[in-house]
Order: C-alpha cells, then structure tokens, then sequence
C-alpha cells in the first residue's frame, strides 16, 4: 500500500479537531470523532513531517486533531457506517454555503467511505473565512455514532477533564420534521494555551447529534486562521468567532446541512 494511500486512511481515522489544549482545526469537528481523529492524526504528522504539516494546515478534521492529546478518561465513541458516501466537495461545498458572501481560501475536505470501514467513516470540510471581521477558521465535520448513544466524547461534558476558563454545556432539540427523534447539543470553547491571554486564540466548538440516526455534525471555528497546539496556535484575528453558538446550531439543523444528515443516517 502507498505512503498517500496510508497517509490518507490515517488522517481519515482520525478528531477538534478540531481538542484542546487545545484541539485543532482538521476536530473538529473536525475533529468529531474527536479523540480518534485527534490521535490518528498526531500520529501520521509525526511519521510524515512535512507532508503532513501541510495537510494539518489545510486539513478540517485537524484543528481538533491537532489540538491536543487523548485525555485520561476521554472514551471513543463507537462509529457506524453512513448510509452513502459523502465527498469532500459536499462538505466544502456546505461549508461555504453557510457563510454567505465570504470569502473562502486554503479549502480542504475528506471523503467518507461507507463501504469500508478501513478507508474511514467520517467526512470533513475547512476553510480559512474573511466575513470581514478578521480571518478565522472554520471546519465541519459528519459522522454517525452507533445506537445507543453512550454518555462519551461530543455528547457530555464529563466526558473529559476541562481546563479553568473553558467552557461546556450540553442540551437538547425537541423532535421535529428536519430533526426526528430530537437532538443532543453540547458547545463548547477552549483556549490555544492556559492561563488564556490577550493574545491567545480559542476554539468554539458545537456538536449537533441526532438521537435517533446517531447521525452527528461538529462545526469548530476559531478566532485565528487555524489550529494547532499552544504556541503553535496562530495569533487571534478577530474577537470572537463567525457564528454564535445559536447561529452555528441553526446552520447545522437547517437547510444547509440536511442532506448530509440524510446521507449519514
């Protein structure tokens, strides 16, 4: 098998990330996943050097990834195969349709593959926005968790330790015709480095999963022009994210993103 053949079934195995201590930008969401993503990936970076710098820059389900290390007591959640496949321009493309009137470069996106469990079940897409209001990174990431949802990584607070300042919270959507069954909500914001100041960058991330698919969507978004770990992280570019934590559930629970929901689960 060829170094891009294994390159590519790695960093689709793996994270948020876009996690934290920073949880990265290819997390998220992305990430999402988040543990495996965020393991799998730091892996491949330290096996590939360059290569792979490359990619974690570029790459969505990297700021999670990148973010930081596996926590103790951080559990994997069980993943399940999507019902079609989903490419990675439909996640770039989904990506850009949820910020209207941006401006869009260093777009990278990963293909799911439902049929094979070793080529990587979750799908993925980031970009580096300017609305305007300074440069931030923003990625999602798709993937479906296995019934029954287990109280692990994405779907509860306690599912890892958390440092001072962070924050998380976790609530839920009643059931409707775009959400069946309901949804799991849990957002969240980490800080690039700890004690956070004036010039650190923070993470904002929320996981949206369907209660009855186990279908899950991560959105991260940053204040800087990507993830990475503690000095690694990029300089603030702004104050706050693109999308307020309601704005960027709305996104993810409307129009925009319900074919990948569909194509999930």
């Amino acid at each position: 098998m060829s170094f891009e053949t294994d390159l590519a079934h790695a960093l689709d195995r793996t994270t948020d990330a876009l996690e934290p201590e920073l949880g990265t930008f290819l997390n998220g969401a992305v990430e999402r996943g988040r543990s495996r993503r965020r393991r799998r990936t730091a892996a491949v970076l330290a096996g590939a050097g360059a290569c792979c710098a490359v990619l974690a820059v570029a790459g969505l389900v990297l700021p999670a990834a990148l973010a930081g290390s596996h926590s103790a007591g951080e559990r994997e959640m069980p993943m399940a195969a999507p019902r079609t496949t989903i490419t990675d321009a439909q996640m770039i493309q989904a990506v850009e349709a949820t910020f209207p009137g941006g401006r869009f470069s260093q777009e990278t996106g990963q293909s799911n593959n439902p049929s094979d469990p070793s080529g990587g079940y979750v799908a993925n897409g980031g970009l580096v926005l300017d609305d305007g209001h300074g440069a931030a990174y923003v990625g999602v990431s798709a993937q479906r968790l296995k019934l029954p949802l287990e109280d692990g990584e994405g779907l509860s607070c306690s599912a890892r330790p958390r440092a001072a300042g962070d924050t998380c919270k976790v609530s839920e959507l009643p059931s409707s015709a775009a959400l069946p069954g309901g949804a799991l909500v849990m957002t969240e914001q980490t800080a690039a480095g700890h004690p956070a100041g004036p010039d650190t960058a923070h993470r904002w991330t929320v996981t949206v999963t369907l209660k009855s698919t186990g279908a899950q969507l991560q959105m991260v978004q940053w204040n800087s022009t990507g993830g990475g770990s503690g000095s690694e992280v990029p300089k603030p570019t702004r104050s706050g994210p693109p999308l307020s934590d309601q704005q960027a559930v709305a996104a993810l629970t409307g129009a925009t993103w319900a074919p990948i929901l569909a194509s999930l689960g």
